[in-house]
C-alpha cells in the first residue's frame, strides 16, 4: 500500500458518500428541518419560563435559543452518524460492502475514510443549519464558526464511531427504529443539549452523574465553547478518549475472523 493507494481510496468515499447525500435530498431536508423545529418550538416553549440562562463559565445572561444551538449542532452529527453507518448495514445486506472491506487496503484505513466522509457530509449539514438559523435572528460569531470547524471533526468522528458499533449488531434494518427511540433520544436528553449542567444538578444527583460520563454532553460542551473562541481541554480529552475507545471497538465489529460480523457470516451476509 502507498500514500497514493491510500489518496485514491479516501477520494473515492468521499466522493460515494457525497453522491449519495446529494442525491438523497430528504435526508438534507431532514437534517435542517429536525434541528430548527427543535430550534424554533423550544427557543419559544421556553422563553416564557427560561427567559435567560446563566451559562458557566462565560458568566452572562444568552438567550436560551443561542444556548441550544450547540446542542442541535450534536445533533446534527449524531443523527449523520446513524444514517452513514445505518448505510454499511443496507450494503452489507447488498453485498457491495463485502467488494469494500476485501480491499487490500487495511481495514481500520476504510473505517476511518467511512468516518471522515459522514463527517465531511455532516459539516455541510451543521453550516447549513447555522445559515438558516441566522436567517431567525440565531447567530454566531465569525471566529466562534471558524474554530467550530476542527471540533466539529473531532466529534463528528466520535459519535460517528460510537454509531459504526451500534449498528453493528444490527441484523436488520427494522430494528433501527428501536435503536433511535433506546438510545439515541436518552443520550440527547441527559446531556446539556436543552439545560445546563448546574440545572440539572439542582433537579437531581443521579441525572447530573448520567449527564456527566454521556460522551455526547462533552460533545456539545466543545462545540458550545468553540462557538464563543474557547476550547475546552475537559471534554476534548474525554472525547478523544472515547473517539480511540469506540473506533478500536468499530475495527473489531468489522473484523470478520474476530468481530461481530463473523457471528452473522462476514460483512456481506
Amino acid at each position: 500500500m502507498t500514500v497514493v493507494h491510500a489518496w485514491r481510496c479516501l477520494i473515492g468515499v468521499l466522493v460515494r458518500e457525497s453522491l449519495r447525500f446529494v442525491h438523497q435530498r430528504e435526508r438534507f431536508a431532514a437534517a435542517l428541518v429536525r434541528p430548527l423545529v427543535w430550534l424554533l418550538v423550544f427557543a419559544a416553549g421556553f422563553r416564557a419560563a427560561l427567559g435567560v440562562s446563566i451559562i458557566p463559565p462565560y458568566g452572562t445572561y444568552i438567550p436560551y435559543g443561542v444556548y441550544i444551538v450547540p446542542g442541535l449542532v450534536a445533533m446534527i452529527q449524531l443523527f449523520n452518524g446513524m444514517q452513514s453507518s445505518l448505510s454499511m448495514v443496507y450494503d452489507r445486506e447488498m453485498g457491495s460492502m463485502r467488494t469494500l472491506l476485501v480491499s487490500p487496503l487495511p481495514r481500520w484505513y476504510l473505517l476511518v475514510y467511512k468516518l471522515l466522509a459522514g463527517t465531511f457530509v455532516s459539516i455541510l449539514q451543521v453550516y447549513s443549519f447555522l445559515g438558516v438559523a441566522a436567517l431567525f435572528g440565531i447567530t454566531m460569531s465569525a471566529a466562534g464558526s471558524l474554530w467550530l470547524l476542527p471540533v466539529l471533526i473531532v466529534c463528528g468522528l466520535m459519535l460517528g464511531s460510537f454509531a459504526m458499533v451500534l449498528l453493528s449488531a444490527i441484523k436488520q434494518l427494522e430494528n433501527f427504529a428501536g435503536i433511535m427511540n433506546f438510545i439515541i433520544f436518552p443520550m440527547f436528553f441527559l446531556s446539556s443539549a436543552l439545560y445546563p449542567l448546574w440545572k440539572m444538578k439542582e433537579s437531581s444527583q443521579l441525572l447530573y452523574q448520567i449527564c456527566v460520563v454521556n460522551p455526547f454532553t462533552h460533545a456539545v460542551e466543545m462545540i458550545r465553547f468553540a462557538l464563543y473562541g474557547q476550547f475546552n481541554a475537559g471534554s476534548a480529552l474525554y472525547v478523544v478518549a472515547v473517539l480511540a475507545l469506540f473506533l478500536g471497538a468499530a475495527v473489531y465489529a468489522y473484523t470478520p475472523a474476530r468481530g461481530m460480523t463473523a457471528r452473522r457470516g462476514g460483512p456481506g451476509s
